[in-house]
């Protein structure tokens, strides 16, 4: 039988950077650390998804580098970071260098991309969701590498997580590189994804253990209290719980009844183990 990860529960905050002033990501960003977040995240787009297309909007990475400086205990990364936009050695660079700044905070997320108004307005060859995940195959062995000569080396080895749920392509990348899997749907599209990627571990020979497996749990009306959602995901194996928020004004008071959920549920682990 496939062991599936069993690890502690976290929550993450992925906090949109759309449609809001910095003072206010900065706000949210401070709140979500004083609550007690385990990570916070942001995406990597240069426009708005949702909303306006043309409102306000910040860039990842340069966030990511002030977060690493105004936070000290939450870990920080992109979900996702699109591989098409960066050279994977220079993404290496920028992730060792964010990982110094935040002392060994940063989780590299990527993913393959699929913005199409990213790539027209910036530049960048669109190409084919196949040409987009042939990338991204190329460049996680790069990206670690480039890792591996850099003067001074990371921190630690920085976790890399892969988003995306395609069950032929992505979740095979998944089982070779990733520490995290991250996707997000209903408990029966999630259990069967879990299941692909213990089979992809299995045929090469890698404890599916080793991989955290996330879930995005927002829901179309916002933050919602856990309940039947979070204890389905949970039974299936889940144990990364990630809400998302957007501007003009980050509410994020309903995250403290999952920091709660999260405590009780770690609580009832260290009960039954310790």
């Amino acid at each position: 039988m496939v062991r599936t990860y069993t690890g502690p529960v976290r929550i993450g905050l992925e906090l949109w950077p759309q449609h809001a002033d910095y003072a206010e990501i900065r706000r949210a960003v401070a709140e979500a650390e004083e609550i007690g977040v385990d990570i916070i995240f942001t995406w990597d787009h240069f426009f708005p998804v949702f909303g306006d297309p043309d409102g306000k909007h910040f860039e990842c990475w340069t966030m990511l580098g002030a977060w690493a400086e105004a936070t000290t205990s939450v870990e920080i990364g992109a979900l996702v970071t699109c591989n098409s936009y960066r050279n994977p050695e220079l993404l290496a660079d920028m992730t060792r260098t964010v990982d110094h700044i935040s002392d060994g905070r940063l989780i590299l997320g990527i993913g393959a991309g699929w913005f199409e108004r990213d790539y027209l307005e910036y530049g960048y060859e669109f190409g084919t969701a196949g040409g987009r995940l042939d990338n991204l195959a190329e460049a996680l062995p790069r990206i670690r590498s480039r890792l591996g000569k850099l003067n001074p080396a990371p921190t630690r080895k920085v976790p890399v997580l892969v988003g995306g749920g395609g069950e032929k392509r992505t979740l095979k990348l998944v089982a070779a590189h990733a520490d995290i899997w991250h996707g997000i749907g209903d408990p029966a599209q999630i259990e069967r994804k879990h299941r692909v990627l213990d089979g992809y571990c299995a045929a090469i020979g890698r404890d599916p253990v080793e991989i955290e497996r996330s879930a995005g749990v927002t829901g179309p009306s916002g933050i919602g209290e856990p309940g039947e959602l979070a204890e389905a995901l949970y039974a299936l194996g889940t144990r990364l719980f990630t809400i998302s928020s957007s501007g003009p004004r980050y509410d994020l008071a309903p995250l403290r009844s999952w920091i709660d959920w999260r405590d009780e549920k770690n609580r009832s682990v260290f009960r039954r183990t310790g």
